[in-house]
């Protein structure tokens, strides 16, 4: 599976899941990632998270 925020690779037992009220399941591989999505950064705007389409 792929972190939602800088679509690393996670690797199985490892990461943070996150869930959203209506069920969605999103997965992040640090804290870092997490929250930067809570903040509403764009990760296109940033050198280390790779480009998401």
């Amino acid at each position: 599976m792929k972190c939602h925020f800088c679509g690393r690779e996670i690797e199985k037992g490892t990461g943070i899941m996150y869930v959203l009220n209506d069920g969605t399941v999103l997965w992040f591989c640090s804290h870092k990632c997490l929250r930067n999505w809570q903040l509403g950064r764009n990760p296109r705007k940033l050198k280390w998270a790779r480009a998401r389409m």
